[in-house]
């Protein structure tokens, strides 16, 4: 299972775990964990594409700016994601994440809206390499 819910972590925040093969995987399920705690993504079309582009010093913080963004772009331009394409890089400089998101601006009618994801939080936050691939757990205040 790519991603899923831990109940009994934080009472008043959602938590979630996203496992992948890859970096790059791991990021989008994050990414899609984050995306389903909004609204059901099965109703959003992907209408609009919007490029991200960051840098961060660990992977950590790669993540943590990424899953921030996508809270910023919900809502400041008021776009729900439904899908996403992920490349992350390293070299002596740090982290870099270039990313395409797919999905549509905010409709009240038709959305299946869940939670007002405000933001992603350090508490547990882990991001790390394991025998089987990559394992994130991240808490969100919603």
């Amino acid at each position: 299972m790519p991603f899923k819910f831990l109940e009994k972590i934080a009472i008043a925040d959602i938590a979630f775990e996203a496992t992948a093969k890859t970096r790059d995987g791991l990021f989008e399920q994050a990414a899609m964990a984050a995306s389903d705690i909004i609204a059901n993504p099965e109703m959003i079309k992907q209408k609009i594409k919007k490029k991200i582009e960051l840098k961060a010093d660990s992977l950590e913080h790669l993540l943590y700016d990424f899953l921030s963004e996508i809270i910023y772009l919900k809502d400041t331009d008021g776009i729900l994601f439904r899908k996403y394409k992920i490349r992350v890089e390293d070299d002596d400089a740090g982290f870099m994440l270039t990313a395409v998101a797919s999905g549509e601006k905010i409709d009240r009618k038709r959305h299946d809206l869940r939670n007002d994801l405000k933001a992603i939080t350090m508490h547990m936050f882990v991001v790390e390499k394991r025998k089987n691939g990559w394992y994130a757990r991240v808490v969100v205040d919603i």
